[in-house]
């Protein structure tokens, strides 16, 4: 193997991965973060694997002042890895969106699928700026796997759908997405063809969030479970989220649509609201006794990052794992 431990990232990378071994399968299917480098010592540099596709997110501003660490990450790949199939690229400061969005800088094609928990997920490495399924979710897709046989589910800001993939996996009665985007529902749309589950047309909302939402609530439609997992900011004609000013507001937009004792799964990602202020607005949601929180699901630690190499977060998550914060709510109504 060439010598590149001289290189400060190699070491790194050692660690990360001896920390990760347990999360490798022998028939490369799986997908994880590998190295976490905004916690794992260098923030510049994060590594996803998808089955046999390393994903390099470059961080760099500009990105040429990265871009011999990622040659540097790439050669160390190809021979810790020589199954490796491909290697993908995302300048998070790229100049166009091919470059923001990924592009192959070793190998023909990337993978097109990952398995996890027994569920195919298809995935686009290339599709958009992130990279199609959200790693940081796993733990709550293992959730939703078990939890949500025969339930109704509602899976809004669903873009490629694999939350309300996991709940089809799971056994749910019926999974609708509402999604503003269509490529991003004709992905889940792949994910449903790849598990044999039934697509049907009207169980992928094309539209606004708010629209539809509005929508179900005046044609009196309840869910056993309603997901909510919208993006950091976005605004629209109808509405705007702001997961730091007016996370309540979206809160409080679905809660009519879910059943008597059924779920409300909220996904709070911003980087700059810390865990107490989250568990603050949750805490003030739930002082009328229609709300009271069931559980937090945890990120897992490729993620999250590991006691032994994990530094301090831009905020204290606390009660939380991490700044992607996630709480299941159980609902009462009047």
């Amino acid at each position: 193997m060439t010598d590149l431990n001289s290189v400060p990232i190699i070491p790194l990378l050692e660690r990360a991965i001896q920390l990760r071994e347990s999360m490798f399968d022998s028939s490369h299917r799986t997908a994880f973060r590998l190295f976490n480098g905004f916690i794992e010592g260098e923030p510049e540099i994060c590594i996803d694997l998808y089955a046999k596709s390393f994903l390099l997110h470059n961080y760099a501003n500009p990105p040429e002042r990265g871009s011999e660490r990622v040659n540097q990450v790439l050669l160390y790949l190809k021979e810790r890895f020589p199954w490796i199939k491909a290697v993908v690229v995302k300048e998070r400061y790229g100049v166009s969106s091919e470059r923001k969005s990924g592009f192959l800088i070793f190998g023909e094609k990337a993978d097109r699928k990952i398995w996890e928990n027994g569920i195919w997920y298809s995935i686009d490495l290339c599709m958009n700026r992130d990279a199609s399924l959200y790693l940081d979710t796993r733990l709550l897709r293992e959730w939703i796997s078990k939890n949500l046989k025969d339930k109704t589910v509602l899976n809004t800001f669903a873009y490629t759908g694999s939350l309300g993939v996991a709940a089809m996996g799971a056994g749910a009665k019926q999974v609708c997405h509402i999604e503003q985007n269509r490529k991003f529902l004709n992905l889940a749309k792949e994910s449903y063809s790849l598990n044999g589950f039934p697509i049907k047309k009207s169980d992928f909302m094309e539209g606004d969030f708010w629209g539809k939402v509005s929508h179900l609530k005046n044609k009196g439609t309840h869910f056993d479970t309603v997901i909510l997992d919208p993006p950091f900011f976005a605004t629209s004609e109808q509405g705007t989220v702001d997961l730091v000013q007016n996370a309540k507001q979206v809160i409080n937009k679905v809660r009519p649509l879910v059943e008597n004792e059924g779920y409300l799964i909220v996904i709070n990602n911003a980087l700059f609201l810390s865990g107490k202020e989250f568990m603050n607005e949750i805490e003030s949601l739930c002082q009328d006794g229609y709300l009271k929180v069931e559980s937090i699901i945890p990120i897992s630690s490729d993620y999250a990052g590991f006691l032994e190499t994990v530094s301090a977060s831009v905020t204290d998550p606390s009660p939380f794992n991490h700044s992607t914060k996630i709480i299941v709510l159980r609902v009462k109504r009047k």
